[in-house]
Formats: structure tokens, C-alpha cells, sequence
């Protein structure tokens, strides 16, 4: 990695991890910091600094002064720097990987597939020619014609989670910077390294200095970002109350926002279904990346009789789970980003006891052999869950998966349209007219049949209903063109198809 990126901090030999603008690193002159652990044994590894107001604002003025020629730079050639950018993140995704997993915890494998799903946006972007075509109308009127484009922006930015450090990231940059826009990104203070890699890759691909800039900090940051008049334009993904409070400031401010909130992903098992592949599909989606997913399902929803043949098979693989290490290859699930989310998790488990639920899998006293001090949990299954307990209603973010029980299909439609949030769902069925009325019916904007984590590919697009999207455009994919740009529409003509004197009534069509 470039040594302009990650410099030596003076605090007990920590790596000291500094901002990147405008083409090298610059330490964060803020006051407060935050710690960088690894989750597996506990250890710190490294320190962020918080960026200050006027950080952000160096920030937005080297973007903006970097806008002026990238934006005039043709798409093709802009597609030739995403396309050597999407070589050297080929090259480098175990590199990627490897650093996620050290900071985030989760198992290496996980961590490849992140970063492989990142990638297919930075590919999806290379083709910015085609994406950013207008349509034009020939004689629209007599000797006039009418056509649109697409412009970008200006300054735009993304503040990123830290569940997926690389990923959720390459949902916004790569797009916005092949229409013409410059970036600056926020990433999360948990595990910030990855970022940085990129930046370093982006400078190795040709990229103008200016053209993307990491900056480091806290609420702070991101409310300066959303209160610059130089920032046109912001994408979050995190928490619903955060998203909700992006939205309302950066809509307040006159910025374009597109803020992703939380989730409670249900999976509606009916009764045909294959049952071992629902069990399969359950496991990986409720306990892989030990459930810190937008995407993971942390609510089984058992349609009659399927439910007494699904609890016993998960009880017993969510009991043999292989917990571990993330960099050790046969860990399935690793530990919890942090301790403060260990004992947030904790707290919901604690919380699911007491209100009644059955806990069939209790992971509270889960320890691994020699990372004792590592921010592990267990698997933890529940079942016989109502939609009053909190641990229904509120979105835990841990391996913890709750099972609830209906007779019908028409019930279980009507309980996850009820939920607030409405980012995930799938439904495992033999039945194709059952999968037919599921899909129609549902209130979700992500729905799986027979698919369980129902992430869209690049060209797809993003995003959830109700309360797990606020804003009107989805992430990537044509939504994420349509977002990062603005249409002009221009209509033209030339003197001599033009009538003499003036017109007073509205124009139409001759």
C-alpha cells in the first residue's frame, strides 16, 4: 500500500490512519479519534483522528477544483480510467479482503465475495457511454428538434457503514466519478483501512488528483458535508434514525439524498418447500458475517406445518456453527465488529428471554479457544416469537434469527407488510403461483423466491421500501446514474424554419 496513505502515529506505535485529498494524505486535525481493534482477538491495531469543519472544507474545495476539468473530461476516456481501476481491484481483492477481515472480522471468503460484488459496479461503470445516452426527437414541431442530456453534479458524497467497508462504497464512486462528478467519502471510523486502499488504487489507475478524497471523522463530518453549499449531493447507508436525520438536513440544505436505512429481512418458508434448502438458506443468511448485513434474514416465518420440521434441523446447525477466527479457512461465521455492538446484541438476547420467547440457541457464553478476548457470539435461535416482542419489531444486527409461526401464506403477507422497515424478503415454494402472489403482494423492495439474500446485481440496482429507503432513487445501476446526474432537456431551431413576430400564446406543436 502507498506510504502516503497510512502514516506512523506517535500513540504507542499505533498505524495512524490520516485523511486523502486531493491526491495524498493530510493528517485530521480534530481533537476526538476512535480506536481500530481487530474483532478476533481484541487487540488495537490502529487510531483515526476526526476530521474538523475546515477538513471537509478542504475537502469540498479540492473536489470542486478538480470538478472543473474532470467534468469536461469525454465518458470514454473516463471508462478507460474505470477500466484500469477495475483491473487493479482484480488484482488486489485478496489484499482488499484481507483487510477487511482483520478490521470488520468477518470470515475471508465473506470478505472476497464483498469485494467481487464491489468490482461488478467498478465493471457496470466502465460501460458510462452507453448509460449516459440521451433520446432525441427528430421535428418535435416544424424545423425544431427536442433532445435531453445528462450532466453531472459537481461535488457529491458518500458516508459508508462498516459492514461493508469496500462494497457499499463501490455502489456510489465508481458511477459518480464516470459521470463527471468528483467523491469524497466518509467511511466508518470502525474500519476505515479499505478505503484508503482504494484511494491509492484510484491514483495508481490515472485518476486526476481531487477526483475522489477520503475524509475521516465522525457526525461532525457528516454534518458538514450535508450543510456545504459545494456538496450537491449525498448517498448514506446505515441505521433508519440516521437516514431519516441525513434526509431531512440534506433535503433542508437543497441537496439530492439517497439515505438507506435498517431492515427486519424476513423468510417466508411454506410448506412445500424444499425444506433442506430453506434450512441451508436460512443458516447462511441469518448467522453468515455473524448477521452485521442489511441483507441478512433475522426472521424466519414458518407457514403451518413447515415450522416443525425447519426449528429441530436449525437448532442443530446453528449448534454446530463453526465460530472463529475469520482468517482461519474453516470458520463459518466470525466475531462482532466491536465490543459496544457484542453487548448491544447481548442486550436484545437478554431482552427475547424475558418477554418469552423460546430460546432454543443461546450464543451469550460463546468463547473461542485462544481469542478469548475477541468480540465473539454464538448463534442464537429463537422461536415462537411475536410481533410485539422487541426483538421482532427492532433490528438486532447480530447472528440472532427468530422464528415466527402463521398457518397460511396470506398471514405471513400480512405480517411483513405490517413491519416498518421493507429491504428484504424471500419466499422458499415449490408452488409458482404462490411465488406469483408473494412477489406481487409484498411490501418489500428486495424480494428473493428461493433466494434468500436477494441482493441485485450492478445493473439492477439497490434498495429497500418504507422506512429502509429514504429518498426516491435506488443505489447503482441506472438509479445510480439518474441520481449522480441531472437532466437538461434542449429544444432548437434554426432562423430560417423561424415564423416573423412575436408569439403570445403558448407554444404547441405546428
Amino acid at each position: 500500500m502507498n506510504d502516503t496513505v497510512i502514516g506512523n502515529s506517535a500513540d504507542a506505535g499505533l498505524t495512524h490512519l490520516q485523511n486523502y485529498i486531493n491526491g495524498s494524505c493530510s493528517d485530521a486535525s480534530g481533537s476526538g479519534g476512535q480506536d481500530i481493534f481487530n474483532p478476533a482477538t481484541g487487540q488495537n491495531s490502529a487510531r483515526v483522528t476526526f476530521s474538523t469543519v475546515e477538513d471537509v472544507d478542504t475537502a469540498v474545495k479540492a473536489a470542486s477544483a478538480a470538478f472543473l476539468t474532470w467534468s469536461e473530461v469525454s465518458p470514454i476516456k473516463r471508462a478507460r480510467l474505470m477500466n484500469r481501476l477495475l483491473g487493479l481491484m482484480q488484482d488486489r481483492k485478496e489484499e482488499l479482503a484481507i483487510a477487511i477481515t482483520v478490521e470488520h472480522g468477518k470470515v475471508l471468503s465473506d470478505a472476497l465475495g464483498e469485494v467481487e460484488r464491489g468490482i461488478d459496479i467498478v465493471e457496470f461503470a466502465c460501460g458510462i457511454p452507453q448509460l449516459l445516452k440521451g433520446d432525441f426527437s427528430d421535428q418535435v414541431s416544424t424545423g425544431m428538434d427536442n433532445w435531453t442530456m445528462r450532466q453531472p453534479l459537481g461535488v457529491v458524497a458518500g458516508v459508508t457503514p462498516f459492514n461493508f467497508p469496500v462494497m457499499v462504497p463501490s455502489w456510489m464512486f465508481p458511477i459518480a466519478i464516470a459521470c463527471g462528478n468528483t467523491f469524497i467519502l466518509k467511511p466508518s471510523p470502525t474500519d476505515p483501512t479499505p478505503s484508503l486502499m482504494i484511494a491509492d488504487l484510484i491514483k495508481e489507475a490515472g485518476f486526476p488528483d481531487g477526483v475522489f478524497n477520503v475524509i475521516q471523522g465522525d457526525k461532525v463530518s457528516v454534518d458538514a458535508l450535508l450543510d456545504h453549499p459545494d456538496v450537491m449531493a449525498l448517498s448514506f447507508v446505515g441505521s433508519t434514525p440516521v437516514a431519516n436525520a441525513i434526509y431531512q438536513r440534506g433535503a433542508a440544505n437543497g441537496k439530492r439524498v439517497q439515505a438507506l436505512g435498517g431492515a427486519k429481512n424476513h423468510m417466508v418458508v411454506m410448506p412445500d418447500a424444499d425444506i433442506d434448502k430453506a434450512i441451508d438458506g436460512l443458516i447462511g443468511a441469518a448467522y453468515g458475517s455473524a448477521g452485521e448485513r442489511c441483507m441478512a434474514i433475522s426472521v424466519a416465518v414458518l407457514v403451518g406445518d413447515a415450522a416443525d420440521k425447519v426449528v429441530p434441523a436449525l437448532k442443530q446447525r446453528a449448534e454446530n456453527l463453526c465460530i472463529g477466527s475469520g482468517i482461519v479457512p474453516t470458520s463459518e461465521m466470525g466475531p462482532i465488529v466491536t465490543e459496544a455492538a457484542r453487548q448491544r446484541i447481548l442486550s436484545y438476547i437478554n431482552s427475547g428471554a424475558e418477554e418469552g420467547a423460546d430460546l432454543l440457541v443461546d450464543g451469550r457464553e460463546f468463547s473461542v479457544e485462544g481469542h478469548e478476548n475477541g468480540f465473539f457470539l454464538g448463534a442464537t435461535l429463537f422461536d415462537n416469537v411475536t410481533p410485539e416482542m422487541k426483538i421482532y419489531r427492532e433490528e438486532i444486527f447480530g447472528p440472532v434469527l427468530v422464528c415466527v409461526r402463521v398457518d397460511t401464506l396470506e398471514e405471513a403477507i400480512e405480517l411483513v407488510n405490517a413491519h416498518e422497515f421493507g429491504n428484504g424478503v424471500s419466499c422458499y415454494t415449490r408452488n409458482g403461483g404462490v411465488a406469483r402472489t408473494f412477489h406481487r403482494k409484498i411490501q418489500v423492495g428486495m424480494v428473493g423466491i428461493n433466494v434468500p439474500i436477494p441482493v441485485p446485481m450492478a445493473w439492477q440496482g439497490f434498495g429497500g421500501w418504507k422506512k429502509s429507503l429514504f429518498g426516491d432513487m435506488h443505489a447503482y445501476g441506472e438509479e445510480g446514474v439518474r441520481f449522480y446526474t441531472k437532466q437538461k432537456s434542449i429544444m432548437q431551431r434554426w432562423p430560417e424554419d423561424m415564423e416573423d413576430g412575436a408569439e403570445f400564446a403558448m407554444p404547441v406543436a405546428k
